[in-house]
């Protein structure tokens, strides 16, 4: 228990330095959000004090709450800060959106640390709702609340010299912070220079080769394990030999994942359960990205911000409470700070509705280029499959699981781009969504035109959101902050997720995430094959490619 005497807060146990590596059963005196005194002593509280834990690289829009809301629901797994990657809601409302995300986040305890997107547009090869150069990102590098430059995505940019690409990357040595990276299936000769660009970081890695490789060059490698991409496995025997060049991070969290399985301390639950030393991975999730990105967060060390968690041992890593500049945020799994109820949205939306005309595919050939999806992985790989047609339109072959899907504009008036896809698994209705990365344009799939062409409507008069279909029925989950998040109460938010989830797996998909995996066929910087609004696109090769012959 804290204890308060004369304006101090007391509190004792056996104490986690990851510092110096060592447990000391001692009290911490706390004054003014500081720890003001660490004292040894024999008669203490019966539990542990551990560093709060950081996310060291989230998209909080992936969470589809704002940050302030998602705040109350990750302090009770006692994450204290996240490295947070404004990247989604920039390539919606540009610069103006980086800067709402920082004053909501203000509006909780939590200590958000935001980069300079930058990659806004991701590609040349796509549409989105702003676009940063080098100039807008060399502004943002130069504010105080700006803290690293977010991860340089355009790999073949920092690779062939990219002009505007160097430039930020230039950008960001002269202020003298950190450049996250984001380099998935390079060659040696690729990842040399890559890497010679100053890149610091990478959560990419998918192999232990790649890690290695990485982390050979100078680059630190953060252990990505979210709702969609889930390498913690694979990756976890980094610590081994490279512990200190290690760091956890989530990058993608859905909503009802992050209340029901936790945060970062399920990572470490689970590492601890492997055997690893239960300092040594507090370390990497506290230690290792403080320094890394230069937080302002406490390592338990006198003079540092009271920022820590209260667990029974240093097992199952069970948060008892999580303190914050010495407030106690949560206890016992319910956040104690009030919600913040925002007074302005934010959001660009012009779409058009569209017709089962505009999905028409006159037949080429015989094949199709289909991409095909591995569930719990963001590569595609891509097959030549032949295709069904009816009345000279190539439509979805539901028995084959070959499905049609939809990329459409939704900035300003355009033609739908349609490619097809394979591992979905519906077998009637569709699938719609703004969470689709990188620029958040309309993303559907479905087993028929009509069914696509529904939800793409539904989801443009909802101006954003996530939704399931089949004939009258839809169930819907509106996102009116840039058509990524929601205003509502984050158990709300999950609820409805998992109704719309729920859903989509009743349609027939045996995705573990469905939604999530829609939301990556656009994203055409992880390879091989994707869909832009602008055309089928070869991740590997950094072009357009043919959809049939």
């Amino acid at each position: 228990m804290l204890n308060n005497m004369q304006g101090l807060q007391i509190i004792s146990g056996k104490i986690v330095d990851v510092v110096t590596k060592t447990i000391l059963k001692g009290i911490v005196t706390i004054e003014n959000g500081k720890i003001r005194s660490i004292e040894p002593s024999d008669d203490v509280e019966d539990q542990f004090i551990i560093p709060g834990l950081v996310d060291a690289h989230i998209h909080i829009e992936s969470s589809m709450m704002l940050p302030a809301e998602f705040a109350r629901y990750s302090v009770v797994h006692g994450t204290v800060a996240c490295v947070c990657d404004p990247h989604e809601i920039a390539n919606v409302c540009g610069i103006d959106g980086v800067d709402y995300m920082i004053e909501n986040g203000k509006q909780s305890p939590m200590k958000f640390y935001f980069g300079a997107p930058s990659c806004v547009p991701s590609t040349k090869f796509e549409t989105s709702g702003a676009e940063l150069d080098a100039v807008a990102v060399e502004q943002l590098l130069q504010r105080d609340d700006i803290y690293f430059l977010a991860e340089m995505m355009n790999f073949p940019g920092v690779i062939h010299k990219n002009k505007q690409v160097h430039l930020k990357l230039q950008a960001a040595h002269a202020a003298g912070k950190p450049i996250d990276g984001h380099a998935p299936d390079l060659t040696q000769e690729e990842l040399i220079a890559y890497a010679a660009g100053g890149i610091s970081t990478d959560h990419e890695c998918m192999t232990l080769a790649d890690a290695e490789a990485k982390i050979a060059l100078g680059m630190k490698v953060q252990i990505r394990e979210g709702s969609a991409a889930k390498n913690f496995d694979d990756l976890l025997s980094l610590l081994d030999k490279h512990a200190e060049n290690i760091m956890f991070c989530s990058d993608d969290k859905h909503p009802d994942d992050l209340i029901k399985n936790g945060h970062i301390n399920s990572l470490v639950r689970r590492a601890v359960s492997k055997g690893y030393d239960p300092i040594e991975v507090l370390r990497v999730c506290s230690l290792n990205p403080i320094k890394h990105y230069k937080l302002d967060v406490g390592l338990l060390q006198t003079g540092d911000s009271a920022d820590f968690n209260i667990v029974d041992n240093l097992t199952d890593f069970e948060i008892k409470s999580t303190y914050i500049a010495g407030e106690k945020v949560s206890e016992n799994g319910v956040p104690t700070f009030s919600r913040y109820n925002p007074t302005e949205l934010i959001n660009q939306f012009n779409a058009e509705k569209i017709t089962e005309e505009q999905l028409q595919v006159t037949p080429v050939g015989d094949t199709l280029n289909v991409i095909l999806v591995d569930d719990g992985q963001l590569f595609t790989h891509s097959g030549w499959l032949v295709q069904k047609t009816e009345n000279g339109n190539v439509i979805s072959d539901v028995e084959n699981d070959v499905l049609k899907l939809v990329v459409y504009n939704r900035y300003q008036p355009s033609e739908p781009a349609i490619g097809f896809i394979k591992n979905i698994g519906l077998k009637s209705g569709a699938l719609a969504s703004t969470v689709s990365h990188d620029s958040h344009n309309i993303v559907a799939v479905g087993t028929s035109d009509k069914e696509i062409v529904s939800a793409i409507n539904q989801i443009i008069e909802s101006k954003g959101g996530i939704l399931a279909c089949e004939g009258n029925r839809t169930c819907l989950l509106a996102l009116p902050v840039g058509g990524t998040m929601s205003d509502e109460v984050g158990s709300v938010i999950s609820k409805q997720y998992e109704q719309i989830d729920a859903m989509a797996k009743e349609l027939g998909s045996q995705l573990k995430a469905p939604f999530m995996t829609l939301a990556f066929m656009s994203l055409l910087v992880i390879p091989k094959l994707k869909l832009s609004d602008r055309g089928l696109f070869n991740g590997s090769t950094f072009t357009f490619t043919n959809l049939m012959r």
